[in-house]
């Protein structure tokens, strides 16, 4: 069920939700967060979508703020439309849609204030552009966790940086969460014989991938030892990480991807053989972070502390808007 509510207030959509309880039943009921998701107009359905399918996971209440465009011509007098959605139109959540025009867009946060969950975690997420310290915007001072995504960014390196000297506890990034396919399956090689130290790293990958700069610094601080970081032009197919190579005393274990979802194992005197290592898409990198409520202390180091020791080349430095960058 889909219900418009043109030049509406934050209080008429309260009383709008109490309704649509009343009349088909308590819609809250379960629901364990609120999931803010701070959009530009036209911009919110891929973002729903994703919370959507969440949802099923983690049934929860989504709050789309949508403000603001980079065209002049869709400018409007001071107005808040909104749209709440149920049922089948809601995965197993409830969607309040808020698309706010002229001034009512310079204060996100009474935009939903009267909105949240009570005594429930609230966490914001930032599809595109994210403030350059997320904690300290008006929709992140209201958050347990924020989430941002440099990838979707006009300059994702840039971005990344900016993660990293805007970083708080409870800050994420998805080009972060895209990695832990990665990380689990490099873990497993080196929990396996000969347990080897490792002496030499190298990690490439498209030069508009901030995930390959991310997975070069956690080697390098995890393992201790310089990483050769490789960037290449993207061309189709071919963004995001493409392989890491771990050099030991016995041989070069490899982990390189050239399908988008399979990679290949070369180790030292074992056969060589396919493993799963698929591009992670928005549903499973949101269900992921929505796990924890607690701050990712790994990632916080990371950010901090590891990027700061990669050296990213010209090319990456200055790349532009990233494609698929897991």
């Amino acid at each position: 069920m889909i219900v418009d509510l043109p030049d509406t207030t934050t209080s008429a959509i309260s009383k709008t939700l109490v309704s649509i309880r009343e009349e088909g039943g308590v819609v809250a009921l379960g629901r364990v967060l609120t999931l803010i998701i701070a959009t530009r107009l036209g911009e919110e359905e891929e973002a729903i979508e994703a919370a959507n399918d969440a949802s099923r996971e983690h049934p929860m209440r989504v709050i789309v703020v949508s403000t603001g465009t980079d065209d002049p011509s869709t400018d409007h007098d001071a107005r808040l439309d909104a749209q709440i959605r149920v049922g089948g139109d809601a995965g197993a959540s409830e969607v309040i849609v808020v698309r706010a025009y002229g001034d009512n867009a310079s204060n996100q946060e009474s935009l939903v204030t009267g909105l949240l969950l009570p005594d429930a975690p609230v966490v914001v997420w930032w599809p595109g552009e994210a403030p350059t310290v997320p904690a300290e915007s008006p929709l992140g001072r209201i958050a347990q966790r924020r989430i941002t995504d440099a990838a979707s960014a006009r300059n994702p390196h840039a971005a990344l940086q900016e993660r990293s000297e805007g970083y708080r506890p409870g800050d994420t990034d998805f080009a972060w969460t895209r990695l832990t396919l990665w990380r689990a399956q490099l873990a497993a090689v080196l929990d396996q014989p000969p347990y080897e130290p490792v002496t030499g790293i190298e990690v490439h990958g498209a030069s508009d991938s901030p995930s390959t700069a991310l997975l070069a610094a956690w080697l390098q601080q995890e393992l201790d030892v310089d990483v050769l970081l490789e960037f290449t032009s993207p061309t189709l197919g071919s963004s995001g990480i493409h392989g890491v190579r771990l050099h030991r005393p016995s041989g070069t274990v490899e982990l390189e991807r050239n399908m988008p979802n399979v990679a290949t194992l070369i180790q030292p005197n074992q056969p060589t053989h396919d493993v799963s290592l698929p591009r992670r898409n928005l549903r499973d990198c949101l269900a992921e972070e929505l796990r924890r409520l607690d701050p990712d202390d790994l990632f916080g180091e990371v950010i901090q502390y590891g990027l700061g020791k990669i050296h990213l080349s010209g090319a990456a430095a200055t790349s532009g808007k990233a494609g698929d960058t897991k």
